[in-house]
């Protein structure tokens, strides 16, 4: 018998009136100074892309980065620079060449990106187009034996409209009352997913039994040669998964696939050529690792305060706006913050902790991975018992949504934390910081800490042109990196974490529930 045992996780004197929260001015000036005036930002965010971008997860492009980032933080003065190991998680991947071709009816090259853990072809692969028209198990009858030796598309064509709006947009005053306005989140403990997974399992089991030359696809989104791609799919299992079968796969540009679809329909069959070259590693026998750095704090010193991003990425751009930006801003704050304490003197009463992180892309491994080492034991996902290290954190702050400059915070439901936000908040009303909402957001490691009640908030932000353009896409390149958004958010990170760590109480935390067993007794 299972029973939910809810437990106050509440700081102690946690909730302040708005007018006695202090705010540091003298030190904000000075993060101010450093963030906005001497940021280096946009130098680390070009290291992290230009050098060493992309960085799959598991990738040996990531390793080069992580001893990078390690090498930087101990140049800076950071302490405790050190990575912790989370998994096991399979094989890394790598591309060496890929290229794709029309040849028949008439040649023209192909803008496509593989899907990451696709194998190499054995050498240049050529083959006719197939269009997979099946809605039902018993429409995949008809392709049976027909598929061997056949580049297989398995989308329609999609309609392409012209953009007469620009792309990239700027939160307004409506969107952002709309947020403040929010009521307090809901729980949804038990989500129901509407979607045909019988037949979706069905066909991929199909596609995988009949061994095409390559399974094609087009996105939902994008055009002008922007190509949103991630992982290959596989009927079961991962395609990370050490020797599992997986056979290669690609996304074509909208244009591209779309030209093809119509010469098909007009009955004119279409010949591809494709070359692919990728390599599987896995030096590390299955673990991956997340990049941790600190500095030390005084009287509080064993209490901490957090801050970070996700380190890895998808692999057709250079993980520029998802998310070295995040990185990069948080990187920069622990740089601003040392150059804070050197010309003041002043100490960080808690320790301030740098984390960042990888396996996001995959379901927020790394993050899981280093809350379940230090802060909780999970059984699927829920939590058994908190560790003691679990009453220590007073905050974790995290960005992850694109290049655009911070607008306010998502407070997750935790209304205590709303007058301590707001008189930190208020002090950079002139760089457009003012919001609160009561919202849960979602997608990205704020929610590993958030789900074992420590206070865990991802930072609003203007989209830019990160759903339209860059994200998970081939256009995700330094070149969309917005300096002056990255300034600010930098700026606005390294006061909060600084304004955490002198506060005489850690901050306040929302009501947590913590499933127990009651046959055992258990924690």
């Amino acid at each position: 018998m299972r029973v939910l045992l809810m437990i106050l996780l509440m700081a102690t004197l946690g909730f302040q009136a708005h007018t006695q929260e202090k705010v540091n001015t003298e030190i904000n000036q000075i993060i101010r100074k450093h963030g906005l005036e001497q940021s280096q930002v946009m130098e680390i965010a070009s290291w992290m892309t230009d050098v060493y971008g992309p960085r799959l997860t598991a990738s040996p492009m990531l390793d080069r980065a992580t001893q990078w980032a390690v090498q930087t933080l101990q140049g800076w003065g950071m302490k405790n620079v050190h990575t912790e190991d989370w998994g096991p998680f399979g094989r890394g991947w790598e591309l060496k060449h890929f290229a794709m071709h029309a040849t028949a009816p008439n040649y023209f090259p192909i803008i496509a990106y593989p899907k990451a853990w696709s194998p190499s072809t054995k050498g240049t692969i050529s083959g006719e187009v197939i269009y997979l028209d099946a809605a039902s198990e018993a429409d995949l009858a008809k392709y049976k034996g027909k598929l061997k030796g056949k580049f297989v598309f398995m989308d329609t064509a999609r309609v392409v409209s012209e953009w007469f709006d620009a792309p990239a947009k700027r939160l307004g005053n409506d969107e952002l009352l709309r947020l403040a306005n929010a009521p307090e989140p809901t729980v949804n403990r038990f989500r129901n997913f509407q979607s045909n997974i019988g037949f979706a399992n069905a066909l991929w089991k199909f596609l995988y039994d009949e061994q095409p030359l390559a399974i094609i696809d087009r996105n939902y989104k994008g055009d002008l040669g922007t190509v949103f791609v991630s992982g290959a799919r596989t009927p079961e299992g991962r395609a990370w998964d050490e020797g599992r079968q997986v056979i290669p796969q690609a996304t074509v540009s909208i244009e591209h696939y779309n030209r093809i679809f119509r010469l098909m329909k007009k009955g004119i069959p279409v010949t591809l050529s494709m070359n692919l070259e990728a390599m599987y590693a896995n030096p590390d026998k299955d673990m991956e690792r997340n990049i941790i750095a600190e500095i030390p704090g005084t009287d509080l010193k064993d209490e901490v305060v957090m801050f970070g991003a996700h380190f890895d990425s998808w692999h057709s751009g250079t993980g520029a706006t998802d998310n070295a930006a995040g990185s990069s801003v948080m990187m920069e704050a622990a740089r601003i913050l040392l150059e804070t304490i050197k010309e003041t003197g002043i100490q960080p009463r808690r320790t301030l902790r740098l984390a960042l992180w990888t396996g996001e892309e995959q379901g927020l491994y790394g993050s899981r991975g280093y809350v379940e080492q230090h802060f909780a034991e999970m059984e699927n996902r829920s939590v058994k018992a908190l560790k003691p290290a679990q009453q220590k954190i007073s905050a974790y702050y995290n960005l992850d949504n694109g290049t655009g400059r911070i607008r306010g915070v998502y407070m997750q439901g935790n209304a205590a934390v709303a007058p301590i936000f707001r008189a930190w908040l208020d002090a950079f009303r002139d760089l457009d910081a003012t919001t609160l909402t009561m919202s849960n957001t979602g997608g990205t490691d704020h929610l590993s800490f958030d789900g074992v009640g420590i206070p865990g908030f991802q930072f609003i932000q203007d989209p830019v042109a990160y759903s339209t353009r860059t994200h998970h896409s081939n256009m995700d390149n330094w070149d969309h990196l917005v300096a002056e958004d990255l300034r600010q958010a930098a700026t606005i990170v390294a006061s909060f974490v600084w304004h955490t760590s002198q506060r005489d109480e850690m901050l306040p935390r929302k009501p947590m529930e913590i499933e127990t067993s009651a046959a055992t007794g258990s924690r």
